[in-house]
């Protein structure tokens, strides 16, 4: 079973890796999740102007590399010489991932370097669906991914096919009369919610969300937590997955937990 749409499990996912120590969404980042143990990696999908898959946040490359520009508008060959390495940093003064090789991952690259892991997938755009769909194809990843998107349109496509899917921002809007009055639907075209405690500053009722999902089979989790007394409160509400930056803190803290 994909633990990723099980209702029952108690996760440790890996948001964007260990990106409280390493460079979002790099492989030293997702290699030392996996080392530390989570249960599933998280991740974003965005297109260049070549139709490639590429593994990245933000729709521009200024944040996290020594480059600038929107990603929808460069070339693959283009993306690879930046350096994702070059602006991460802990105190804002030592940045010791800079000029060391480290570069935005393909959607490719990532599924041959992680073969067994479960992957937590962001959608960013409607334009990687059809590429991701290729390329989960190809590696034969079906049974371990969970196509997330809050955009209707770059996750929907993925529901009818093998690959387990989340709600988007529009199924979480519809689903939230029935939570607040306690009343479930006889089931959900979904596997899971993925969902955070706030949305643009307005507060999202998770522990209503998580107990009606749990009522019709689907799994909830929660992004971005790094506190661990939050972290232990939604588990113990019936929170499945804690996305979350510090994957390390986590693990430390399921273990502890009765």
């Amino acid at each position: 079973m994909n633990v990723l749409g099980d209702p029952i499990a108690r996760l440790v996912i890996g948001h964007r890796g260990d990106s409280a120590h390493f460079p979002e969404n790099t492989a030293p980042s997702f290699d030392r999740a996996i080392e530390l143990g989570v249960d599933a990696i998280e991740f974003d999908l965005r297109v260049t102007r070549d139709g490639a898959i590429v593994v990245n946040h933000d729709p521009t490359v200024d944040r996290t590399t020594d480059g600038t520009g929107a990603i929808a508008a460069m070339t693959l060959a283009q993306v690879r010489e930046l350096d994702a390495g070059a602006r991460f940093t802990v105190d804002g003064e030592a940045f010791p991932y800079r000029g060391q090789g480290i570069s935005i991952l393909t959607f490719d690259e990532l599924l041959d370097r992680y073969r067994s892991i479960p992957l937590l997938i962001e959608v960013k755009v409607a334009a990687a669906v059809e590429g991701a769909l290729r390329a989960i194809e190809r590696h034969a990843a079906e049974d371990r991914v969970l196509m997330d998107s809050t955009a209707s349109d770059a996750v929907e496509p993925f529901r009818g096919t093998r690959l387990l899917t989340g709600a988007s921002l529009r199924d979480v809007l519809e689903l939230l009369p029935r939570a607040m009055v306690g009343r479930p639907p006889a089931k959900l075209p979904y596997a899971a919610l993925c969902i955070p405690p706030r949305y643009n500053g307005i507060p999202v009722p998770v522990l209503r969300l998580a107990r009606m999902a749990h009522a019709v089979g689907a799994a909830t989790h929660v992004w971005t937590i790094n506190d661990p007394e939050i972290a232990a409160a939604l588990w113990r509400a019936r929170v499945n997955g804690i996305i979350t930056d510090d994957p390390g803190a986590m693990l430390t803290l399921r273990s502890k937990l009765a």
